[in-house]
């Protein structure tokens, strides 16, 4: 056993090195990479021919089910680390979010799930209730991954987000007690009581330990000023929650979340943050591999199309009901249609529950293994939604803001044509209104532009790298552009348009490192400032200065300096 999980450790450590790069090379994200790879080296995969191809044994994952505990212990450190962030005053603020729109997103999707599998045929009715509010629940795993990766957990359409999978979490007890009712499990009222007195026992345990022994535990520890006592008891603290939370019914996901809300305002949350980091994104990679390898290719394949329709139909009944649920809570077009998609596919407790359904024999293990492949295509679909869902947001927030796009201007002349109007695009334009040297930007953050014109300035909504926009600035009256845009590909796209249609205005631009700074010049920008550079011959200067070098020597020096980086990283 000892060697078979060595072996199994060492796949998992060579997928992570080697093949999830390569499909994050291949634009293909970490979450999905991981759930391919246990697709593959799966038992269901390469590993099912591992008993005619001895080799094979050598680089397959035999067993899943013992890898399973870590992938848990994976999201139970992703859902710490994201309590971190949270504190009580901000989970209470979140409280319409969490029961108004986590209760009708809930409601709505389950009620029409279980309608859907109820007409499907395949189940009895109340298996098919009980399914269906299984179905409801989306993965606050791949979700929450998906928004650290992203750094959007804290924006509101974060915070919305992680709310309806709180309350998501809240909804484990009453479908893991349906399940037994249907399996035949005892009296309803007194499964019921029993369920509810426990889930609010642990809860309420938990914020009271939390307040008067964890954090004061932390506290202890961290007087001692030895990060490996911290690191002990903080996995104490982790993991005890969770199983508690866990034996008491709930979600140890729940639990965990809390955990890290009451450590929040503690002064040791930021060391722990970064001690937990390396550990937890392993961790969360293996729950992936194990959604990847719980698909079973040779039930599937036969019936391939009916889990493709079966996606399909799932995702789109989950969207459909997502963006009701929020539209009627009062959420504004674009950040519901974002969070419906988001939240489309179903999470990794409706494994749970088909494999409950199975073990009390109320159902097959055919037809568990149909919707296992639904909900594991769904998953792995997430990534792709979620760029999807934030592009729809994109559009259907630049329609809501159309008086902010760029009108045909009355042919200005003698102008600089900013790029981006982020941090840097506002630095320039504060530089040139000193100087009374008139300017027009464009952005395409709808709520930048909105707050910059209501400044009084000159900035407008729309893609800088789109020609027809430029010209509306009055491109072919301007005396210089610059480069200020925060994606690397839409400054390329601009200088691509400005070098070929007005190829002798002079061309300036930041850059986010040599690399960028290389195409750039490609495309024939004339001045281009590499951020990590610039700021390297900042604090070189201040550093000569405060040495006690006259403003001339650090002025020459810095000169220097930066002639030489510029031939260091010159391009090709």
């Amino acid at each position: 056993m000892g060697d078979a999980f060595l072996k199994d450790g060492f796949v998992y450590l060579l997928a992570a090195g080697i093949l999830v790069p390569l499909f994050h090379r291949a634009r293909i994200g970490a979450v999905v990479g991981f759930i391919i790879v246990g697709a593959i080296l799966g038992p269901h995969g390469l590993g099912s021919w591992a008993p005619d191809v001895p080799w094979l044994q050598f680089v397959t994952i035999s067993n899943p089910e013992r890898a399973a505990p870590f992938g848990e212990l994976g999201v139970i450190f992703l859902l710490f680390l994201l309590g971190l962030e949270f504190s009580a005053n901000r989970l209470w603020a979140l409280r319409r979010e969490v029961f108004g729109i986590g209760g009708l997103q809930v409601l709505f999707c389950g009620g029409a799930l279980a309608s859907a599998v109820a007409l499907s045929g395949f189940v009895e009715a109340d298996v098919a209730l009980v399914l269906g509010f299984a179905l409801a629940l989306s993965s606050t795993a791949v979700v929450t991954q998906i928004l650290v990766e992203e750094h959007r957990s804290l924006a509101p359409l974060g915070q919305m987000v992680i709310a309806v999978l709180l309350f998501q979490d809240l909804m484990v007890v009453p479908i893991l007690l349906a399940t037994e009712l249907i399996a035949g499990g005892g009296s309803v009222l007194i499964l019921a009581a029993s369920a509810l007195a426990k889930a609010v026992g642990a809860v309420a345990v938990i914020l009271v330990a939390g307040r008067f022994v964890m954090a004061p535990l932390v506290g202890i520890a961290g007087s001692t000023r030895s990060r490996e006592l911290i690191m002990a008891i903080t996995l104490v603290v982790v993991v005890g929650t969770a199983a508690f939370t866990r034996a008491a019914g709930l979600s140890g996901a729940l639990g965990a979340f809390l955990a890290g809300m009451l450590l929040s305002e503690t002064a040791y949350r930021h060391q722990i943050e970064v001690d937990l980091e390396p550990f937890k994104g392993l961790l969360i990679g293996v729950f992936f591999v194990t959604v990847g390898m719980s698909v079973n290719f040779r039930e599937v394949l036969p019936h391939l199309h009916l889990v493709i329709v079966g996606t399909v139909a799932l995702l789109a009944i989950k969207t459909a009901f997502n963006f009701a649920a929020a539209r009627f809570m009062g959420v504004k077009r674009a950040e519901a249609a974002e969070a419906a998609i988001l939240l489309a596919q179903t999470g990794e407790f409706a494994l749970v529950v088909l494999g409950l359904m199975v073990a009390k024999g109320v159902l097959s293990s055919g037809d568990a293994g149909l919707v296992i492949a639904v909900v594991g295509l769904g998953l792995a679909a997430t990534p792709l939604l979620s760029a999807l869902g934030h592009r729809l947001g994109l559009q259907l927030e630049v329609k809501a803001h159309d008086h902010l796009a760029v009108p045909v201007l009355d042919a200005p002349q003698g102008h600089v044509v900013i790029g981006g109007f982020g941090r840097v695009g506002r630095m320039v334009a504060e530089a040139l209104e000193q100087e009374q040297v008139p300017f027009v930007a464009v952005d395409n953050n709808p709520r930048r532009v909105a707050l910059e014109r209501a400044a009084g300035r000159p900035v407008y909504f729309g893609d800088a790298g789109r020609e027809e926009i430029l010209e509306r600035l009055g491109a072919d009256g301007a005396i210089a552009f610059v480069l200020t845009l925060d994606s690397p590909v839409g400054a390329e796209r601009m200088a691509e348009v400005i070098h070929r249609r007005w190829r002798g205005v002079p061309v300036l631009a930041r850059a986010k490192d040599a690399d960028h700074a290389c195409r750039l010049a490609g495309h024939g920008v004339s001045g281009v400032i590499p951020e990590t550079v610039e700021g390297s011959l900042q604090l070189v200067a201040q550093l000569l200065g405060t040495l006690g070098l006259p403003p001339e020597a650090v002025a020459e020096r810095t000169a220097q300096a930066r002639t030489r980086e510029a031939k260091r990283f010159g391009c090709p």
